[in-house]
């Protein structure tokens, strides 16, 4: 079975044999965007620059609580991405900031590594900014639709809120955009859409006539239902939309009760802050009580940091994925729409042949049994993609989750060592209270009032 713009000869994600199934969609050749350019120069040579001129550097459940029950979080899960082999490598690092009359703007860097054959070169070296990001999302929707497409962070922000410049936003955004690209690297169709290649490879996407474009597969599977209504959606897939609505209102409560999290250690940080100057000058004009004084302000201010880097952990690792889930939840729901749409146009066209039959004995249209391939093939692809994203949460959440427990035991461990150590000072001021007490205290003090 051969997957949309998946090469010849590579296996669909599907879970049946390729001699059982042929993918009905493969029939179907796509009409890509033009080429990227690839100018020759005199030598012979092809010109390897880039957009903004940068030479290129070479070298299935059956109920919602089982499917809950899915995310266990399994050490052996760990060892499940080593056991494939990978031969496309892609990371997104380095962003930097254009500024020009017309608009301001973030590049990112895209670094890719491969052996495939379908690369001209090993390695290669180009900046993309985020509507490039958004682009190839788009073209992979339109030329894989039975595949579950992995999303984007959200393009928009609410003015005054977030400063899309600062250096904190850009680097969530480009963590963010790197996980966009290793989920599309690490898919066995989606990394070989020609789309793909070319946002990784080419000078110039062609993007303004490249979007124009619907290919013919995406447009027969998203609009095919237009006259037909789905009867009921089978168990499995059924069970599927009610864990994404499950596993989605979760989501929601969680991320809602994070932010307000957020919100109150940012005031509390602040109080914090506040409460440790006052000891601090304080210290200054008491004299007797210097050094346990001090201290407080020691031990407050080294639990403002503690409380930073607990802040920070929740801000920029744990709301990210809770979002992203968000964003992947809706595309799963689309891909499920896309299905319920292949079925119901099988389940009208079958209804109407076995009519037409029943009055005139007609055979049953070529077009009917085109159908049931490609609801089959829809099934076949959303399965693995499910299997495939349940995995990867699983694997997600339990990162993010040691994270958070890592991060909690060392933000409480910093705070208590912060206070013991100030009990030790506090008991060598009451040492030295009772020595000057003594008889050798007081001579002390009679020879300091005298100096």
């Amino acid at each position: 079975m051969m997957s949309v713009g998946a090469p010849k000869g590579l296996p669909s994600s599907g879970q049946k044999p390729i001699t059982e199934m042929i993918h009905p969609l493969s029939a179907v050749e796509e009409p890509l965007s033009p080429a990227p350019e690839v100018t020759v120069n005199a030598g012979g040579d092809k010109d390897t620059g880039l957009t903004n001129g940068t030479p290129v550097e070479t070298s299935s459940p059956a109920s919602v609580s089982s499917l809950f029950n899915r995310l266990q979080l399994d050490d052996d899960l760990d060892g499940d991405a080593s056991t494939e082999t990978r031969d496309l490598f892609v990371t997104v690092d380095d962003p930097k900031k254009h500024v020009s009359t017309m608009e301001t703007y973030i590049t990112y860097r895209v670094s890719t590594k491969t052996t495939r054959i379908e690369f001209d070169l090993p390695e290669y070296c180009v900046r993309r900014r985020y509507q490039d990001f958004d682009w190839l999302r788009i073209k992979l929707e339109d030329s894989q639709p039975t595949h579950l497409i992995p999303p984007l962070p959200e393009k928009f922000v609410m003015k005054g809120v977030v400063d899309r410049f600062s250096e904190e936003f850009v680097e969530t955004r480009m963590k963010a955009l790197d996980k966009f690209l290793k989920r599309v690297a690490d898919h066995p169709v989606l990394s070989f859409n020609p789309h793909f290649n070319a946002f990784l490879t080419a000078k110039d996407l062609n993007k303004r006539q490249g979007l124009a474009l619907l290919t013919k597969v995406g447009e027969s599977v998203k609009y095919v239902a237009g006259g037909y209504k789905l009867r009921a959606r089978p168990a499995e897939y059924a069970s599927m939309g009610d864990y994404l609505d499950t596993f989605s209102g979760k989501l929601g409560t969680m991320d809602r009760i994070a932010q307000r999290i957020v919100k109150e250690q940012s005031e509390y940080l602040t109080e914090l802050r506040e409460y440790g100057t006052v000891y601090s000058s304080w210290a200054a004009v008491e004299e007797e009580l210097q050094r346990p004084l001090e201290g407080v302000a020691g031990s407050v201010s080294t639990c403002c940091r503690a409380l930073e880097d607990l802040s920070e952990n929740i801000s920029q690792d744990f709301l990210p994925v809770l979002r992203e889930y968000v964003l992947y939840i809706e595309s799963m729901k689309n891909v499920l729409r896309k299905r319920d749409q292949c079925q119901a146009e099988y389940e009208g066209r079958l209804e109407a042949a076995v009519l037409r039959r029943q009055e005139d004995r007609t055979p049953i249209p070529a077009e009917v049994e085109k159908c049931q391939d490609k609801v089959e093939c829809f099934n076949a692809d959303l399965k693995a993609d499910w299997e495939r994203w349940q995995r990867n949460k699983r694997q997600d959440f339990k990162q993010i989750l040691t994270g958070m427990a890592d991060k909690n035991i060392s933000y409480y461990e910093k705070c208590q060592s912060a206070w013991e150590s100030l009990i030790t000072v506090l008991q060598d001021k009451q040492t030295d209270d009772k020595t000057r007490q003594g008889p050798f205290g007081r001579c002390f003090k009679a020879l300091s009032s005298s100096l």
